[in-house]
């Protein structure tokens, strides 16, 4: 999956195009992504030893991970990312590294 927890995505396609946030949680069975304050729905709860009052309660509802696409932390704009096998110098061991497709910048 192309997106990890703590991302920062921009949503370009649904409802929400346009929107930029921080990626909370990642279901990569499901390829779905939740993004704080996108795709905000209500829910009914009942009162609760957490929530005594109950009522109606706002919280962020996954969207697919097709539809975001990763910022670039370097350049700041939304990009494809690629993927580069760097060898560790101290261990000897290869690690996956994401790329961006625009500076070439790893991360």
């Amino acid at each position: 999956m192309h997106v990890h927890k703590n991302d920062t995505v921009l949503v370009i396609a649904g409802n929400a195009v346009g929107k930029q946030g921080k990626v909370l949680k990642v279901f990569p069975d499901k390829n779905r992504v939740i993004i704080e304050s996108v795709n905000i729905i209500k829910r009914h709860a009942r009162p609760s030893q957490k929530n005594p009052q109950g009522g109606i309660v706002q919280k962020e509802g996954p969207i697919s991970a097709s539809n975001v696409m990763v910022v670039c932390p370097k350049c700041s704009e939304a990009t494809r990312i690629g993927h580069a096998h760097v060898t560790d110098p101290t261990s000897g061991r290869r690690k996956t590294m994401r790329v961006c497709k625009s500076c070439k910048e790893m991360f």
